[in-house]
């Protein structure tokens, strides 16, 4: 595909949409030096010319940019070191073919001028000038690290072998590409292992395949999957004779195992749309454990299931320590690998339980790695021992410990590496931030995190959370369109790495902020993309993550007035979530929502059907304010479509609304945004209006003043309380002057509500008042 990937940068080139080109080459690097065909190399760094020569023209041609292996590059050098190579090469051919064919069509493609200035891509809205040299961070962020030297793929087989296995011993991120590279040659027909005692026999290197096919299914989550791996490639290091090696694929075996979710218990839910997961595991040992920067408890609410991990956890970490008590002559990089698993399993199991009896043994562990490590010198482990302490003091709570711990780290990567570390370390330091509610400093961690990624593979150092922690930031910054860029990338950083469950995930999310930001048409084309992959369409992927978008995609479709495909979707959806019986608390929800669609397109029948849904649902898991509030809607709308004829059944609607308030009090429930109670004595007012039973109207409305002003809001609500109250005192006012025809108190009542709403400084409340006011003495 590097012809093609060529041909994506020249139509960015053509099309105002550079800065995404320069994304795209960023990663797509490996192209510059993995490319076997002479004539593919040519298509690709031709279109790469294209690219670079047009940033240039715009002047930014000291802008950045990711080249060949082994130097920094700016797009000035780039651009003159791919013209040198792809001008010889089209030359070769032209020279061998007798003709000037290549060298011509380099010259066409390089002389055409832009197709258009902009061409705005979906969910793609960045120039270059974002892509410029930052402004100097925060001064609590680290400076910037020196530019690394890359570690070139060897040619030589038995080279290449030795390679891959020094830089796996320090958990390099180059050792990836190496082990990718010795993969399509062992598979290849007709190859011959190397006779080099340096090597070892080919069931060594088979092993050691799988045990990196292992890790690498850990990392996207497939659990089971790499459970097996670890297990085959343990069996295979027996038959190698290398002991210390099937010890270390047993133990990456049993912690797989542990991580394997209960039956029944690895749902998505389908009802959190607003927010990145902050929390994730990493058992690679850089990033263990993490901290909940949101505010939910993200082990789930499945009680069982968490006492069931946590067994399993602590199973895995015993038969650890037996397979490192029996397992003689381990070298120490195996022997601190192990004491590292070791301390993940019981860092897992806090994360899972969080148990402070649980974080003791964590931190003892850890010490024992760190102990270890600093006596036989091992940066890699020095270093993942003090993250888990970072990460176990943040799990106990103790967020400023955390932050020393890792500050302390940070300034001991920076002097003595390893420097892949930073950027994890970074993205960890910056989820503390959150946590301490410093979304800037937070920003500012994420960002410098994401600038040192880019030295290193993608996916050995993160840079699919990092964009989703970004994100998370920007959303606290109010910063929804930078939030949405790092979604999407996110969301295609966790494709390239196979983690399609994640990336699908990170879609979700961008759906839905696209969704809140009004761009429905962006919500609803990515969504049908998403929807349209083998694996959403043949229904491969996981039940409750599909609902999720498609549930997603519903609400679009209703925000674009589309109310029959919306309806048709909910309808769909609430009878399959109708079988979850393991979340009748999404199922609650999702029916609700069908009511409401189903009441405006006037089937009150179906509705009613769809609400008694969600309210039986509901009885199994309370969902207060979203249940309550689609059966006040549903009465409003039956009301204000049937008028004195629907007023019956919408007051017993608003009774059902009434018992659910009587037992959300009854359960200490507090509602996150309408006290439940205000709005129902509001909802009671609106029926009554629509049903020209005006002075019930006025006495539940008068209620719902009176139960706003018992109320005291808490000082992050009070905009939001003064608007409530302001419009319950407009809605009195209409019925009280216009339909009662008493515009006297109704003035009165007004007036003071100027007064009162003006000495509060909210004089954009009062502009509906004054103006019904002003009608009021108009009438008079």
């Amino acid at each position: 595909m590097a012809g093609e990937v060529g041909r994506h940068l020249e139509f960015c080139a053509l099309t105002g949409n550079e800065a995404r080109g320069l994304e795209l080459l960023s990663e797509n690097r490996n192209l510059f030096d993995e490319v076997e065909s002479p004539l593919d190399q040519l298509d690709f760094l031709t279109g790469v010319e294209v690219l670079l020569q047009r940033v240039a023209l715009l002047g930014h041609d000291a802008l950045p940019t990711t080249g060949y292996a082994g130097r920094t590059w700016t797009v000035a050098a780039l651009r003159a070191e791919v013209k040198s190579r792809a001008d010889d090469l089209a030359a070769r051919f032209d020279t061998r073919n007798g003709t000037t064919v290549h060298t011509d069509r380099r010259r066409s493609r390089l002389d055409r001028a832009p197709l258009l200035e902009s061409l705005e891509l979906t969910l793609r809205p960045r120039g270059l000038d974002d892509l410029a040299p930052a402004e100097p961070i925060a001064a609590s962020a680290p400076a910037p690290a020196a530019p690394r030297t890359v570690t070139a793929v060897p040619d030589s087989l038995p080279e290449l072998i030795v390679r891959a296995r020094a830089l796996d011993e320090q958990g390099h991120p180059d050792a990836q590409a190496c082990w990718a590279r010795l993969r399509t040659l062992v598979t290849a027909r007709g190859h011959v292992h190397p006779d080099d005692p340096a090597v070892g026999p080919l069931v060594r290197l088979r092993a050691d395949l799988l045990a990196d096919e292992g890790n690498r299914a850990g990392e996207r989550d497939e659990y089971a999957d790499a459970a097996d791996l670890h297990e085959e490639a343990a069996g295979l290091y027996d038959d190698a004779g290398a002991p210390g090696h099937a010890a270390l694929a047993r133990a990456s075996a049993l912690l797989a195992t542990a991580e394997i979710p209960a039956p029944d218990t690895d749902a998505t839910d389908t009802t959190d749309t607003t927010g990145t997961d902050t929390t994730g595991t990493d058992t690679t040992g850089t990033d263990t454990t993490g901290t909940d920067t949101t505010g939910t408890d993200t082990t789930g609410t499945d009680t069982d299931a968490a006492e069931a991990k946590v067994a399993a956890l602590t199973a895995a970490h015993a038969a650890m320590v037996r397979l490192h008590e029996e397992t003689p002559g381990l070298a120490p990089y195996q022997e601190a690998r192990l004491l590292r698993m070791r301390a993940t399993a019981l860092g897992l199991r806090l994360q899972t339980s969080h148990s402070e009896e649980h974080a003791v043994p964590v931190f003892a562990e850890a010490d024992l790695l760190h102990a270890f490590a600093v006596r036989h010198d091992l940066p890699g482990q020095i270093s993942n021992a003090l993250l888990l302490r970072a990460s176990t003091h943040a799990l106990s709570g103790d967020l400023p410990a955390a932050v020393a711990e890792i500050d302390a780290l940070l300034d001991r990567l920076k002097a003595q590496g390893p420097a892949w570390h930073l950027p994890r370390t970074l993205g960890l330091r910056g989820r503390l931030q959150l946590g301490l509610r410093d979304a800037t400093t937070a920003y500012a961690d994420f960002s410098e995190g994401l600038r040192l990624a880019a030295d290193w593979p993608a996916d050995a150092v993160g840079t699919d959370r990092l964009h989703g922690d970004l994100a998370e930031a920007c959303m606290h910054l109010g910063r929804p369109d930078e939030a949405l860029r790092h979604l999407t990338l996110s969301a295609e950083a966790h494709l390239r790495r196979g983690s399609r469950t994640d990336a699908f995930c990170a879609h979700s999310n961008a759906a839905q902020l696209s969704l809140e930001l009004g761009r429905v048409e962006d919500c609803i084309a990515l969504l049908d993309s998403v929807l349209a992959e083998p694996d959403a369409a043949a229904g491969e992927l996981d039940d409750r993550l599909l609902a999720q978008l498609r549930l997603t995609r519903a609400r679009a479709l209703h925000a674009g007035e589309d109310l029959k495909a919306a309806t048709a979707e909910f309808v769909t959806l609430a009878a399959e979530s109708a079988g979850w019986d393991d979340d009748p608390g999404s199922h609650a929800m999702i029916a609700a929502e069908t009511a409401v669609l189903l009441g405006e397109s006037g089937e009150f029948g179906r509705a009613r059907q769809a609400a008694d849904q969600a309210l039986a649902a509901h009885a199994r898991a309370p969902r207060y304010e979203k249940v309550s509030n689609c059966v006040r809607e549903l009465a409003r709308l039956q009301a204000q479509q049937q008028g004195a004829d629907g007023l019956a059944d919408a007051l017993d609607l608003l009774a059902v609304a009434g018992r659910i308030a009587d037992e959300a009090r009854t359960a200490g429930y507090e509602a996150h945004g309408r006290s439940l109670d205000t709005a129902l004595a509001y909802e009671h007012g609106r029926v009554n209006a629509y049903a020209g039973t005006y002075e019930d109207a006025l006495t539940a409305l008068n209620r719902a003043v009176a139960l706003l002003d018992e109320r005291s809001p808490e000082p992050d609500r009070a905009e939001e309380w003064a608007e409530e109250w302001a419009e319950c005192v407009r809605l009195a006012g209409a019925v009280e002057g216009i339909y009662l025809e008493r515009p006297a108190p109704a003035l009165t009542r007004i007036d003071a509500a100027v007064t009162r709403l003006t000495a509060a400084g909210h004089t954009e409340l009062t502009e509906p008042l004054i103006s019904l006011a002003a009608r009021l003495r108009d009438e008079e």
